[in-house]
């Protein structure tokens, strides 16, 4: 009588094994599908309050656009590229986005410079910390529309900026002149969300040892070289996040050249893209026209946006 035994198949030494494939449903979830789940309803919030209105702006940016009453229908007739050709050599809209240009040259590097510089004094401190970052924070989180009376007040014709220079005053006054318009709005916006920045850097140094500020003073540093050679890399990946939300909230200015200069004047010197989507959308009934220039203006942020995160990464 004979008796089979079977021998288990064992792989050939040297050879991989063979790569089993996950099923469908974790490749599509991930590994982690909890955590997908968690954060869905945030997903499904920027689709509905973001990602939907801007691919429903570049739908609209392709017609004959306009806005009815519920119930009733109009012809949207397809116009293709006229849109974006009217928007392109209307000089106003042009005059606008050279406006929020030089509103950013003046912000985001103020912003970057002053941030960091303020935040590493803060961390510096010993006494009274939490006093100076509740200041800082403190017009960050201010109604905008209270800090731009205040604002108004210091730099109008007899206000207090004018009242301090004297004969050194400009004139016309500074939000009504078409060349400091613009500047003054920069500063203004510069100075109300620094607290917000400074914080983000405050947050960046806690990951600096503070080792290498006392092995460099040890070496004979002084205050200039630590912040140049260890606070600077040290928060550098805070500088990039700093740069790309200084640029997407410059860009998407609206409120304070609608208050502080009525509506982005003198003679449009401080409107913005932003505002003439408004003027143009709401005010005017072209939302094709306005469509097509947020499409734009998305395009324009996007490729800032991406510009610097390589400069900020090559050095």
């Amino acid at each position: 009588m004979t008796t089979s035994t079977s021998v288990a198949p064992t792989s050939t030494p040297g050879l991989p094994r063979p790569a089993t494939r996950d099923p469908w449903w974790r490749r599509l979830l991930g590994k982690q599908p909890l955590g997908l789940g968690m954060s869905l309803p945030y997903i499904v919030f920027l689709a509905l309050v973001m990602a939907y209105p801007l691919g429903y702006a570049v739908y609209i940016s392709f017609f004959d656009y306009v806005f009815t009453a519920p119930g009733v229908h109009a012809d949207h007739p397809f116009v293709g590229l006229a849109n974006y050709r009217a928007v392109l050599s209307d000089p106003r809209v042009l005059d606008s986005f050279g406006n929020i240009a030089v509103f950013l040259v003046i912000n985001v590097p103020l912003t970057v410079i002053l941030s960091m510089v303020l935040a590493s004094a803060l961390n510096s401190l010993t006494r009274w910390t939490a006093a100076f970052r509740v200041a800082f924070y403190v017009p960050y989180v201010t109604a905008s529309v209270s800090l731009i009376g205040v604002w108004m007040l210091m730099f109008s014709d007899d206000g207090l900026v004018n009242s301090l220079l004297g004969p050194l005053a400009p004139d016309p006054s500074w939000l009504v002149n078409s060349h400091l318009a613009m500047p003054s709005i920069a500063l203004f916006v510069t100075w109300k969300q620094l607290g917000f920045y400074v914080l983000l850097y405050l947050a960046a140094l806690q990951n600096v040892p503070r080792e290498l500020y006392e092995s460099a003073q040890v070496d004979g540093a002084g205050a200039v070289q630590r912040f140049r050679h260890i606070t600077v890399p040290g928060v550098r990946s805070a500088t990039l996040l700093v740069l790309v939300l200084a640029i997407i909230t410059g860009s998407n200015l609206f409120t304070e050249p609608y208050l502080l200069t009525s509506g982005g004047g003198p003679d449009g010197a401080s409107a913005s893209p932003v505002l003439l989507i408004y003027q143009k959308g709401i005010q005017q009934g072209n939302p094709d026209l306005a469509s097509a220039i947020g499409v734009i203006l998305v395009i324009l942020v996007g490729l800032l946006s991406l510009a610097s995160t390589r400069l900020t990464k090559e050095d």
